[in-house]
């Protein structure tokens, strides 16, 4: 199985480690670095296999090339995921990340990690002992810190765009948003749409949260098994990926699809399958690049915080054209946003080649 995924995958390369104090896979994707050295989130969670935790680095390692090109940045697409065979903590936990930690530093610069799902700001601290690589520590550790409400930001600016172009409404008062998954970004999106005056519904995997924060945004808890079958403008997934597949996408009963949750779509065809459907999907990669857009600018670029606000904000504008050139030309808007990113790719690519032409 492993093997099959690798054959498929059009990336650069794959360090898989196995970690025998803690039953641990260790999976680097690097997938792309035409743009520059690869950064992307570190994922900690329990895979029904192995193998299922290699596929989704792939996956997202991809995703991260397309992210970092939809933005413009000059950073490659990588991903790491620490498939666990349980809740690690403690001792245990630290002691994992360290030994990652080594492996990122043995790779030269190749990778830098970040939070993602099932990481903290405080894990990246414990990285950082072993490595430079790293960035989204804590602030008393010369980081950003959670990059979550960054990430937030950009997502309600996009979903302001497409509500005006899809629904035609100016503001989001009175707007139905179902956030799926009220954590490290959820929760942050959920009260900036309530500020906006959207009618806020919420759902997660853990009753007590969605029950704390539905009071705290005077919306409703919808059950997870209901949340594709409940009535709303916009469906927000903020969790794990893949929630749009053949299975969901005839249940669900909203106009726009726009949230936080990397590789939403199971496969490219559903894409497809939600245009055909008159569903608006605003692509994950441009929606979510917030987090993104923050930890590369402020860590690596040096920019000021007042930069790094204007610049998640454009999200909405980048949102705008995809949805505007997708319309026009009768195509998705993941398929726009795909071409977007690949053309950035393709400039550097030429741009490089001429040079090592003049200089020979």
């Amino acid at each position: 199985m492993m093997n099959d995924l690798l054959r498929q995958w059009d990336g650069e390369c794959v360090v898989v480690r196995y970690d025998h104090p803690t039953g641990t896979w260790i999976f680097i994707a690097i997938h792309d670095r035409t743009l520059g050295t690869a950064m992307g989130g570190c994922r900690m969670r329990v895979y029904p296999t192995p193998e299922d935790g290699l596929q989704d680095a792939l996956r997202l390692a991809r995703a991260m090339t397309y992210k970092w090109a939809a933005i413009d940045f000059p950073f490659g697409g990588g991903k790491s995921v620490l498939a666990v065979p349980r809740r690690l903590e403690g001792p245990e936990r630290e002691g994992l990340l360290v030994r990652f930690g080594q492996m990122i530093e043995g790779l030269g610069g190749a990778y830098y990690a970040g939070v993602d799902l099932g990481t903290t700001p405080e894990d990246m601290n414990v990285i950082g002992r072993a490595t430079s690589r790293v960035f989204g520590r804590t602030l008393d550790h010369g980081g950003v810190g959670d990059p979550g409400p960054w990430t937030a930001l950009g997502v309600y600016a996009g979903i302001r765009v497409a509500v005006r172009d899809v629904l035609g409404r100016q503001d989001l008062d009175g707007v139905t948003i179902l956030v799926q998954g009220v954590g490290g970004v959820g929760l942050p999106l959920a009260q900036r749409l309530y500020d906006g005056g959207a009618r806020v519904l919420v759902a997660d995997t853990d009753e007590d949260r969605a029950r704390r924060v539905a009071e705290e945004v005077e919306g409703e808890v919808v059950a997870p098994d209901d949340v594709y079958d409940t009535e709303c403008d916009v469906y927000a997934p903020c969790a794990v990926g893949a929630t749009l597949n053949a299975r969901t996408i005839p249940r669900l009963r909203c106009r726009i699809v726009a949230g936080s949750a990397n590789n939403q779509l199971e496969t490219d065809e559903d894409a497809e399958r939600l245009r055909e459907r008159g569903i608006v999907y605003v692509p994950d990669f441009v929606i979510n690049a917030g987090g993104a857009i923050a930890h590369g600018a402020l860590e690596m670029l040096r920019w000021s915080r007042e930069q790094v606000e204007r610049r998640v904000l454009m999200i909405g504008d980048a949102v705008r054209e995809i949805l505007e050139v997708a319309e026009r030309q009768g195509v998705s808007p993941l398929a726009e946003a795909k071409r977007r990113a690949e053309r950035v790719i393709a400039a550097v690519r030429k741009e490089r080649e001429e040079l090592a032409a003049a200089e020979s």
